[in-house]
């Protein structure tokens, strides 16, 4: 039990050490452990809800599965919790907080997943799960992110890009989830180079709001001086 909680855990540490590490004005850790628990308790409303499409069957199709059932509860919810426990807080005051949080929310829920999952499937699947599911979870997050830390720190356009703080993680993730679903041989042909995609796309969004968020402080210094 101990090593398949610790194998679980390990990736979303891992991973939302190296965000975290990667904001040049830290968070509160209180704050992002409070967001982190946000996300664990995410699982259970989702789960009931994927179990009960199941149940009535609405889940036979690939596409519904991956798009509506999947993608679209799971990434909703995540983006819902960010609006209303993150969005109008006095600490999330920089573009790259976005970030921070939105991995936070993501990884909260990946860890509980990914234990739930290595629990009833065994430990043997624990690189896999932290390579592909965990780690994507994160790089939707990012996504997530960056734009809602440009509907928080820009004046134009802030519907627009809270919308896309949804949509762009939504289609992502349903995209992510079709292809497990549909290519039954060789689906990491598929999978590792959309993966590496991700990362890098993911990657530039968190470089774009460190540079945004330098800026801005660097700003408000100068006005203060």
């Amino acid at each position: 039990m101990f090593s398949i909680l610790s194998v679980g855990i390990a990736p979303a540490f891992a991973l939302m050490s190296f965000f975290y590490l990667k904001d040049r004005y830290t968070e509160p850790l209180p704050l992002i452990i409070r967001t982190f628990l946000f996300g664990t308790i995410l699982v259970f409303p989702i789960m009931f809800i994927q179990y009960a499409f199941s149940v009535e069957g609405l889940s036979n199709n690939n596409f519904v599965d991956s798009f509506l059932l999947i993608a679209l509860t799971e990434e909703f919810f995540k983006w819902f919790i960010f609006l209303y426990a993150i969005y109008h807080h006095s600490e999330f005051d920089a573009h790259y907080d976005g970030i921070v949080y939105a991995v936070a929310i993501s990884l909260g829920f990946a860890t509980v997943e990914n234990v739930l999952y290595l629990f009833t499937n065994g430990i043997e699947y624990a690189f896999s799960r932290a390579l592909f599911p965990v780690s994507s979870h994160a790089l939707f997050a990012v996504i997530m992110g960056y734009y809602f830390g440009k509907a928080k720190t820009s004046k134009s356009h802030k519907k627009r890009n809270i919308a896309l703080a949804f949509i762009l993680p939504y289609l992502l993730h349903g995209t992510y989830n079709y292809i497990l679903k549909t290519v039954t041989s060789n689906w990491l042909f598929l999978l590792i180079p959309f993966m590496i995609a991700l990362w890098v796309f993911a990657l530039h969004r968190v470089k774009a709001a460190n540079k945004l968020t330098s800026n801005i402080i660097l700003q408000k210094r100068k006005q203060q001086a």
